[in-house]
């Protein structure tokens, strides 16, 4: 067998890879880039089949941040032109969820820039989420409201949230040239809060920040150490008037090396192909469909993706499948481990999880 065979067959028994064989998928040449995609593909198809879940993401605070994230357009200090408002009242955060809902999103992903946010914060959130809830049960709600303090990914959950998301971003090791208001461990501390809570655990990581394979290998092993149901991967848009501005690090194959990394190191994970899709990936978009199975449909936060549209006639281009309201994205195994997170400690999984 080769190399990449031997990497296969442990992602299809969900073994961990080593540290050589990941980077072997980073240092690869373009000869062999397709049957790396080949490879993931094999790895997609026996946990995700050919479906591919939609999310829609609903900008709830824009800009106004105190945290200083050199990658960010609404960081502290940042001459970035984007959008600046406060929290959105209840009904306009149903009016854009409800957006998503017509788009086909079976996932509205609600986001708010801050560091973390309040009580009152998280009453204002909750109660629009259970609103949105009772009229679309089958529709996933994610929040993004920065660092949890106690209590209150409970109370999320308990209005109905279903996953939590908050990203690594990159190795611990680099984080501090990323960010210096918070750190690594805050942020995966947020994570572990929200899973304890019964949330499903959303982190991932941004590439294409200066950082070295080695430190890409990091973040990635420490995700799968982190077990989150979905890693995002969010390819560096650098935004003019941030540090990171002008950086454009990456190619279209360099990309699709990233997210079958990804995808061998966490095989059974929603991986969701995030932020700079279009602007990296470009034509190469419908092959990065073969490793991952969920996407961002429209816009993101302070940056334009392409129609929705556009992304329904790739999908369907590729051979793939829209994800149903009524389908289950997680392999069972994954789907009771879930279970165990929401029925609290002392749960214990079946014979064959």
């Amino acid at each position: 067998m080769t190399w990449l065979d031997t990497l296969t067959e442990k992602a299809l028994a969900r073994e961990l890879p080593t540290r050589a064989e990941v980077l072997k998928v980073l240092h690869g040449g373009d000869d062999e880039l397709m049957d790396v995609v080949a490879a993931a593909f094999k790895v997609r198809l026996r946990y995700f089949g050919r479906r591919v879940k939609l999310n829609y993401l609903v900008n709830i605070k824009s800009g106004l941040c105190p945290e200083d994230c050199f990658y960010c357009s609404q960081r502290l200090g940042s001459a970035a032109d984007v959008l600046k408002y406060t929290w959105l009242k209840p009904d306009e955060i149903l009016a854009g969820s409800e957006a998503g809902v017509r788009a086909g999103a079976k996932r509205v992903c609600l986001v708010a820039s801050g560091r973390g946010p309040t009580d009152a914060d998280i009453t204002r959130v909750s109660a629009a989420i259970a609103q949105f809830r009772r009229r679309h049960p089958d529709v996933e709600v994610c929040a993004c409201l920065g660092l949890l303090s106690d209590g209150q990914a409970e109370r999320l959950h308990q209005a109905g949230t279903t996953a939590y998301n908050h990203n690594l971003n990159t190795a611990e090791t680099n984080y501090a040239d990323i960010c210096t208001t918070h750190t690594y461990q805050d942020r995966a501390g947020t994570v572990q809060k929200a899973k304890q809570a019964g949330l499903s655990p959303c982190s991932g990581l941004i590439a294409g920040m200066g950082e070295t394979d080695t430190e890409l290998a990091d973040v990635v092993f420490a995700l799968r150490e982190l077990d989150p149901d979905s890693v995002p991967v969010n390819f560096l848009i650098p935004f003019e008037g941030t540090p990171l501005g002008g950086q454009w690090a990456l190619t279209p194959q360099r990309c699709l090396r990233i997210l079958a990394m990804v995808r061998f190191t966490c095989p059974d994970a929603e991986v969701r192909l995030a932020g700079g899709r279009e602007i990296h990936l470009r034509s190469l978009q419908p092959l990065a469909l073969h490793i991952v199975n969920s996407i961002f449909l429209g816009d993101y936060l302070t940056s334009e993706g392409q129609a929705g549209a556009r992304d329904l006639e790739m999908i369907a281009d590729a051979g793939f499948t829209v994800e149903g309201a009524a389908e289950r994205t997680l392999p069972e195994h994954r789907r009771d481990l879930v279970k165990v997170r929401r029925r609290g400690p002392g749960t214990t999984l079946p014979a064959n999880a």
